[in-house]
């Protein structure tokens, strides 16, 4: 068996811009997903997978790198909410793309390929994703990323991180399943931006100084500029109509606590996904969370995105 894990991810900054060739800062999460292979007899049905397969073999055949062509079945364990903007799907193509190139070739091979391929399967389920989410996690830590065109994309890994007193005040609540799919949210962007491109443009080219600002605050350990630039970037993404009316009124029940945005791809009509939640007052935030009977997790960043486990 072949097991290989990866983590989520979090948009701190940047979701939707990214599209329009703006940066995004993202960086991935202690929520792991693990995807094991072995050899088996058996008819595989899940699309996704087939897609994934599909791609590896093709570029095992393109490479002119030897595999022996067998069949396989598989097992997913994910600590990852589904379809709340935390990039599960991401995390799903970056350890099978890996366990499969593994599992055909008897080889592991570098994040760099395993990112690319991983992108391309990654297609399947959101047709235009920026490669960010990929990139995330199968980098790990944080990265800054801007794609210029589909065949340029500059990742960059930061060698700094965000600091732990920083760290100790973030939260991730979920406000709810998005009904939207990423792809139907993206969709919904790019019809906004056809028809006000004027005010999309500025709107994106706030975020991207945002995103500038929110790093520069990272680096040096500045809490009230991060927080005032964590406010601005939810501002804008609701001007973006990627927020729902039940989120909107969920932060404004959480803002006695701190302050927070969506992170991801959002929703309109009921749920928005995951907040990333700057809490000043965390025994008061707790206590709401488990009143209201939310569900979070703890931020607490990951540092070895891809791991080949056996």
């Amino acid at each position: 068996m072949i097991t290989c894990s990866a983590p989520a991810k979090v948009i701190i900054s940047g979701e939707h811009a990214v599209v329009y060739g703006k940066p995004g800062l993202v960086t991935a999460v202690n929520l792991r997903l693990k995807f094991s292979v072995w050899e088996r007899d058996k008819k595989i049905t899940k699309k996704s997978i087939i897609n994934i397969e599909a791609i590896v073999k093709k570029y095992l055949t393109l490479k002119k790198i030897k595999y022996q062509n067998k069949k396989f079945d598989f097992k997913i364990d994910s600590d990852i909410p589904i379809g709340s903007g935390l990039g599960s799907s991401a995390a799903l193509v970056v350890c099978a793309t890996a366990a499969l190139l593994k599992f055909y070739s008897g080889r592991e091979f570098s994040k760099e390929i395993v990112s690319s391929l991983a992108y391309q399967a990654e297609k399947f389920f959101h047709k235009n994703p920026s490669g960010v989410d990929v990139s995330a996690s199968c980098f790990g830590g944080l990265v800054f990323y801007r794609k210029e065109f589909e065949f340029l994309k500059n990742i960059s890994s930061l060698n700094f991180k965000i600091p732990k007193e920083m760290e100790d005040n973030l939260y991730l609540i979920d406000s709810g399943r998005a009904l939207e799919s990423t792809a139907n949210m993206v969709f919904g962007v790019g019809k906004l931006y056809n028809r006000r491109p004027k005010f999309i443009e500025e709107i994106l080219g706030r975020i991207e100084k945002t995103t500038k600002r929110i790093t520069a605050s990272i680096i040096k350990k500045d809490e009230n500029f991060f927080v005032k630039n964590i406010l601005e970037n939810e501002i804008y993404l609701e001007l973006l109509g990627v927020v729902s009316k039940n989120t909107k009124g969920l932060l404004n029940n959480l803002s006695p606590y701190g302050v927070g945005k969506v992170t991801g791809a959002g929703g309109k009509t009921i749920g928005s996904g995951f907040i990333l939640f700057y809490c000043k007052e965390n025994k008061g935030l707790k206590g709401f969370l488990k009143q209201k009977r939310l569900t979070y997790y703890k931020f607490k960043q990951d540092y070895q995105g891809l791991i080949y486990e056996n």
